[in-house]
């Protein structure tokens, strides 16, 4: 017999994998000596639905309709009565299972009314206060549906501890996504809209509750692979951002792997809805780590401990798949500065996690998103990776003097690599818009230094000062501003004038542009005594 063990996983959770090895623990647990996760969610995909779905969408559209003999794509197990319903049952209905609504009804139905008569019918609450005096007596409508689009009611749920609410919203909402979903059966597709308002109001929900429903995460788990990146885009994305966190590998099977694939081969704009989408799944696991810390106490500590260290790795782990995004997405579109402005807002976010909300993590840029930003030609994205640089110091600075006086419970995730490559990457900004040294000391295994012989090619004359905020291409257009400013009778800029006290007058023109990234960097991370040297040189 051949015994299996742990290096079968050191490739990430292969759910196939796993389904087979549970039916061997089952049956001959002798030939199994691994711990097999018990809460998969999906464990074998046909391939084939995603060829039969593309080729049923193309005959539809060369044919018209499908032929009557194509079988159902993915979901085989639903019913094929086309009701429709569940539109309508969005509205709380006129009255409650259990309740009765008037004195008439009560005076004709005792039996009932004895039965129940402490309960309050929810169609009758109006305010908040209603819903305080009666919380503990309401009914859940018959269409459990309608809860959805009243917001007292969600305050309800939010509040009640009764499992059965949840079963009951996640049964139902599970039935209508897997039913109505119109890259499921071609026939949903003529009630896309319909179906783009529904989602809508299930992302509204969890935007009340700060939670997603379990039924919307294992929908999107089952359907990702099979979706084409365009039938319901934006609603889609939003409920993604509403994923709770767990293990990376697992996320990144059911979710991250098909939305790669979507990602390289579709647009500018599509590429652009998923950075955003990922920055707000980051934010939402964010601020759910934070109210947990709110609500600790002795007793559970060391339970938060242990969800934190999982928590931390993977937050890391997913911050690493957003660069490696970033970093290939970036050279497919040529470095587009649209697509570089979303990529440094989900930096801005990374930079500030531990100070910000109290993650002991600190993950710097990939190289290819860091001198992508550092030499683009826009200012608006130099100043914002400025910005970022800023941050990251204060966090940095805020996690050594916190280990030194042994004040976080649990281990900082980051080891002298990160402060190296933190350093080796302000030693480049400070060559690129200080020193003019950038080419002579960036020592980063992806950096920009180039040979003495190889800067003697270019015919630059001077080389060794002429790469600072003067002549950085981000900055050239205000540097000829403010020439024209000081002296408008000079029609052509002669940028080796901007030294000495000009250099001073230079910086101060440059913060009045709303540069205040670039100004933070600058007074943080450059020593002033830069002044003199500056003097010096002019003189």
């Amino acid at each position: 017999t051949t015994s299996y063990s742990s290096p079968v996983f050191n490739q990430g959770a292969e759910p196939p994998l796993q389904a087979l090895l549970s039916l061997y623990k089952n049956f001959c647990p002798e030939m199994v000596s691994v711990t097999l996760p018990t809460n998969t969610k999906v464990q074998f995909k046909n391939s084939e639905n995603v060829w039969k779905m593309a080729i049923s969408n193309i005959k539809r559209r060369l044919y018209g309709a499908p032929l009557a003999s194509q079988p159902n794509l993915v979901v085989t197990a639903c019913p094929q009565s086309r009701k429709r319903k569940w539109n309508t049952k969005l509205v709380l209905p006129a009255c409650s299972s259990h309740s009765t609504c008037s004195p008439e009804s009560q005076r004709t139905n005792p039996i009932d009314f004895i039965g129940h008569s402490d309960t309050f019918p929810v169609e009758q609450l109006q305010n908040f206060s209603q819903l305080l005096e009666n919380i503990h007596c309401l009914e859940l409508p018959s269409r459990i549906g309608s809860v959805l689009a009243n917001p007292l009611m969600l305050h309800y749920v939010n509040c009640v501890s009764d499992d059965s609410v949840y079963r009951r919203m996640y049964y139902w909402m599970g039935q209508t996504l897997r039913e109505e979903c119109p890259w499921h059966k071609v026939e949903n597709q003529q009630f896309e809209v319909e179906f783009k308002d529904f989602l809508r109001k299930i992302f509204e929900a969890e935007c009340f509750l700060q939670e997603g429903f379990s039924s919307c995460e294992e929908f999107l788990y089952r359907s990702l692979p099979f979706w084409d990146g365009c039938s319901c885009r934006s609603q889609v994305l939003q409920l993604v951002s509403w994923i709770p966190l767990s293990t990376f590998s697992e996320m990144k099977s059911y979710l991250f792997k098909p939305l790669a694939q979507l990602f390289f081969t579709s647009s500018l704009y599509f590429k652009c809805s998923v950075l955003e989408c990922l920055r707000e799944l980051l934010l939402n696991w964010l601020n759910w780590h934070i109210t947990q810390i709110d609500t600790t106490t002795k007793s559970n500590a060391d339970l938060l401990n242990t969800t934190l260290s999982g928590l931390v790795s993977s937050v890391a782990d997913f911050i690493h798949f957003v660069g490696w995004l970033s970093t290939v997405a970036l050279r497919l579109e040529n470095n587009s500065t649209l697509l570089m402005h979303f990529i440094l807002d989900f930096y801005e976010i990374v930079s500030d996690v531990y100070l910000m909300y109290n993650l002991p993590l600190v993950v710097m840029p990939p190289a290819g998103v860091f001198y992508t930003a550092l030499l683009s030609m826009d200012s608006v994205s130099l100043d914002h990776l400025c910005y970022i640089m800023y941050r990251y110091r204060a966090n940095l600075i805020a996690a050594k003097q916190n280990q030194q006086a042994k004040k976080t419970a649990l281990q900082f995730k980051f080891s002298s690599q990160t402060c190296q490559e933190y350093n080796q990457y302000i030693t480049a900004m400070v060559g690129c818009l200080w020193t003019s040294n950038v080419f002579q000391k960036d020592f980063h295994h992806q950096g920009i230094r180039m040979d003495p012989e190889v800067l003697e090619k270019t015919g630059v004359k001077a080389y060794r000062k002429s790469f600072n905020i003067v002549y950085h291409p981000a900055l050239t257009g205000y540097a000829m501003l403010f020439l024209q400013q000081a002296q408008p009778e000079d029609r052509t800029p002669n940028f080796q004038l901007i030294q000495g006290r000009r250099w001073e007058w230079y910086l101060e023109y440059l913060y009045a542009q709303e540069l205040r990234g670039l100004k933070l960097f600058i007074e943080s991370s450059i020593h002033r005594a830069s002044r003199s040297s500056q003097a010096q040189a002019s003189k």
